[in-house]
């Protein structure tokens, strides 16, 4: 794959690309943005992602915060104020970008409208993520497209055909590297709504990578996405959940962030290669647990053996019981003591 970014989603064809979503949670502060991406570095993640967006061109003055929002922030205002204390300028956005290529971190910001996503190209930014409200605005896509990066969709909101309808624009306009992210939209999202299968559906109808953006609470949805073949993770963290913001509540903490990338890497190890056969630590179980073709008394030389002479037992080192039809009717080619593994030696 010719671009960097793309490469990492899968550097050796196995591992999880695991972004690092802080989204808003700076608080539009370029040091507690700083602050995040080493939380991100020291937890291993592949990427961080930021939010760009000016709010003027995003909500109108009135519009009302999302119910998650209004829950998780409790200032009465309206949501063209809160995201106004949210934004990055410019100078910000080279600030985390200069800071992420220092510390070897990925940079990724999503941008919510083409002077958003032009912005970031002059930052240098690698790749763009888009968020899932915007899968259907078609002319933003089309226009990031055209810039030939890898992209990263968010399917949150979205049946098949909206889907299908995102990639066939996407690759009209320029067909750059496309990854696809399976979501649910709401902040906290229920378990029970995760349809994790849906990832499934997405990659073998698109040919494309597929994975998890997850807003449930805690870790284990996204552990269980990873087992079942998600090749990219995204999840909020924060410094601390407690902080002002619509997001923080729905985040993890750095502690609880380091963990889930711990466990992807863990539960990556665990997937191995599909192909069944003795790993290198069962071997000496092997010799312990399985058994072995044993004589039932003692037989003496001459004597032909029945079925009846032989019992299967502990250890597994001698003939194997798969060959106890080769063994009866043959004589003992020796005096064969009882309890003891039946050899070809003994057999005439």
């Amino acid at each position: 794959m010719p671009d960097t970014l793309h490469r990492a989603f899968q550097p050796d064809g196995k591992s999880c690309f695991v972004i690092g979503e802080i989204g808003v949670n700076h608080n539009g502060d370029l040091d507690l943005a700083k602050q995040m991406i080493d939380v991100a570095v020291k937890a291993g993640a592949d990427a961080v992602k930021f939010q760009t967006f000016a709010a003027e061109r995003l909500v109108t003055r009135t519009a009302q915060k999302a119910d998650y929002q209004s829950r998780n922030h409790k200032v009465d205002e309206s949501q063209f104020d809160m995201l106004k204390k949210l934004e990055l300028s410019e100078a910000d956005l080279r600030g985390c970008k200069t800071y992420c290529d220092t510390v070897g971190m990925i940079f990724l910001s999503t941008p919510f409208d083409e002077q958003a996503a032009d912005l970031l190209e002059k930052v240098g930014v690698q790749g763009f993520k888009l968020s899932s409200g915007d899968l259907t605005n078609l002319p933003l896509l089309r226009h990031i497209a055209a810039k030939g990066k890898p992209m990263i969709i968010s399917t949150g909101m979205a049946n098949m055909s909206e889907i299908e309808d995102a990639v066939t624009a996407i690759q009209r306009a320029g067909d750059p590297e496309l990854a696809i992210l399976h979501c649910v939209s709401d902040y906290p999202a229920k378990a029970s709504e995760a349809n994790l299968a849906a990832m499934d559906t997405i990659s073998k109808a698109f040919g494309k990578i597929a994975g998890w953006s997850d807003h449930t609470l805690g870790d284990a949805i996204s552990v269980a996405a990873v087992a079942r073949g998600a090749r990219l993770i995204e999840k909020h963290f924060t410094l601390d959940v407690n902080m002002e913001g619509p997001d923080h509540k729905a985040s993890l903490s750095p502690k609880e962030f380091s963990d889930l990338v711990a466990k992807i890497r863990r539960v990556e190890v665990a997937i191995g290669d599909g192909v069944k056969r003795p790993q290198p630590s069962e071997i000496p179980t092997a010799a312990v647990a399985r058994r072995s073709i044993v004589s039932a008394r003692d037989i003496k030389t001459g004597e032909t053996i029945s079925e009846n002479d032989l019992i299967m037992k502990r250890p597994g080192t001698g003939l194997a019981p798969k060959y106890i039809s080769w063994v009866t009717g043959r004589k003992a080619a020796i005096d064969i003591a009882a309890d003891t593994l039946i050899s070809l030696t003994d057999l005439g």
